[in-house]
């Protein structure tokens, strides 16, 4: 039963994409408060699951491939909860969010064509830009507003792609969970690193 904890908590994070999209296209701003509740309850639920499979010894490249794909399903339901609520606010600032749009593309492309597999690093910055998308959505969803956090998270986002297009391309061969451009490039040297059950 232990093993389906991280299996359940991903299905969860799954399901909170639709559920966000509906209530927002439904409910709009007075459903705010259930969508912050979900758009955490998410987060936490991503930052669990890893924990989990790593501490279970359970964290194989399946799962945290499909966990990365969670990811992106999850996030872009928040995304389009958050547009549904205010498309004016984003539109204002739609440039940034197309560059980030192209680099997020960028990172699977390059992916495909040297592995044919999809990206999968798990990378520290991308921790980073997870905790910045959540003080993003939390001050457009919850007060309307985007200014200082919603910048903040496309640089981080535009940095964290980076990060991972540069991995992609140094790594000798596909794997998993790795923390930055400087451990891709100890892969590389043929150099073992140590990891973390918290981050990686």
């Amino acid at each position: 039963m232990k093993n389906k904890i991280p299996y359940s908590l991903l299905i969860f994070r799954g399901l909170c994409a639709p559920v966000m999209i509906y209530l927002a296209f439904k409910f709009g701003y007075a459903a705010s408060s259930i969508l912050i509740c979900l758009l955490y309850a998410g987060l936490l639920s991503d930052i669990a699951d890893g924990i989990i499979a790593r501490h279970l010894k359970i964290a194989t490249p399946q799962l945290r491939r499909l966990d990365s794909q969670v990811d992106l399903l999850f996030w872009i339901g928040v995304g389009i909860s958050a547009y549904l609520l205010n498309p004016e606010l984003i539109q204002k600032q739609s440039l940034p969010f197309y560059i980030l749009f192209i680099t997020e593309g960028l990172c699977y492309v390059i992916s495909i064509i040297r592995f044919k597999k999809e990206t999968c690093c798990h990378a520290w910055i991308s921790k980073l830009w997870g905790l910045s998308l959540l003080a993003a959505f939390t001050a457009i969803i919850g007060f309307g507003s985007t200014y200082f956090w919603y910048n903040f998270a496309i640089v981080i986002g535009i940095l964290s792609h980076l990060d991972r297009i540069l991995i992609t391309l140094i790594i000798p061969e596909w794997t998993h969970d790795i923390p930055s451009t400087y451990h891709a490039i100890l892969l590389r040297q043929g150099k073992s690193f140590k990891k973390y059950k918290l981050f990686n």
